[in-house]
């Protein structure tokens, strides 16, 4: 049976125009495991997700908090987001496999990402989190509370935070095990914890890691087969919102080395996605598929999604 990396976008626990309240997020989970159960007859999995809403939050919760309990750094907010959203989904798989008689069980690790402690990303951050805002709120925030803000890909701006490349899953060993013995495995949430290595050891930094770059590091340290990445769209199109849109079907490492050097992936949204689908190919994956997932089924029946190949 093929291994697959299955990365879930943000839209697997929050749609536009909620709240974020548990209450919704829960039946999010709940939709996400009845779109995607079927791979789990398939393949042996691990789940990926983001966190950008769910971290941002707590760094909310933090700050309006602090005279009253200790603000925690992003590091550690990022892995409370890791034990919060995979309960989430962990319920929601552990539910759907019940109601299928499908027998398998759900384990959430907590995972670690080691990045260099020279990534100049540190010094330019680039990563979106939390809420949207219009520009004058954000321009606001910056002013007060130090952050960085940009403008996210024309839907609204966002506070950003850096973004380092990561290396290498520490718990890629314990991963893989799980995988073989059967388990379905939460993993790299949020595109992990990012530590640097430092006087013998690790230390967590603050920054947010990529998830669907953190997912192919996973796909290649862990030896996938197949990375899946599900977002808001049923496949990648080319001039996206434009006149001219274009839907592409399959493509290749070299099609998709060009569509990006011709600027039609943006960066807070396909851009890093490519990117990820072209490291796990030209690291040793077979395939990748970009897809939403209520048309995961679809696509592996070949009716819609982007098949990337070597």
């Amino acid at each position: 049976m093929e291994t697959i990396v299955l990365a879930v976008g943000g839209n697997a626990l929050l749609r536009p125009g909620d709240h974020g309240t548990a209450e919704e997020q829960m039946l999010r989970a709940k939709e996400t495991a009845e779109n995607i159960y079927p791979l789990f007859k398939k393949f042996k999995v691990v789940v990926t997700h983001g966190n950008g809403p769910q971290v941002g939050a707590i760094l909310l919760q933090n700050e309006n908090s602090k005279n009253i309990v200790p603000p925690m750094p992003l590091d550690i907010c990022g892995a409370m987001s890791q034990g919060e959203i995979g309960y989430m989904l962990a319920q929601g798989f552990h539910n759907i496999l019940e109601k299928k008689n499908i027998d398998k069980r759900i384990v959430t690790v907590l995972t670690r990402v080691i990045v260099d402690k020279n990534d100049p990303a540190f010094k330019n951050p680039t990563k979106p989190i939390g809420p949207f805002y219009t520009e004058e709120e954000a321009k606001r925030l910056a002013r007060e509370k130090g952050w960085h803000v940009i403008e996210d890909s024309g839907r609204g701006w966002r506070r950003v935070v850096p973004s380092p490349d990561p290396l290498e899953i520490v718990e890629k060993r314990a991963i893989r095990k799980l995988i073989d013995e059967g388990f379905i495995v939460i993993a790299v949430g949020g595109g992990g914890i990012p530590v640097i290595r430092e006087d013998g050891g690790l230390i967590g930094v603050e920054g947010v890691i990529d998830k669907d770059l953190a997912s192919a590091t996973l796909g290649i340290d862990i030896h996938a087969d197949k990375l899946f990445i599900l977002t808001s769209v049923d496949k990648v199109y080319l001039n996206f919102g434009k006149p001219e849109q274009m839907g592409i079907s399959e493509m290749n490492v070299e099609d998709a080395k060009k569509y990006m050097s011709e600027g039609h992936f943006k960066k807070g949204s396909m851009y890093p996605k490519i990117l990820a689908s072209i490291r796990f190919l030209e690291n040793g994956g077979k395939e990748v598929l970009i897809t939403s997932p209520e048309k995961v089924t679809d696509a592996l029946n070949g009716e819609t999604g982007t098949w990337i190949y070597p």
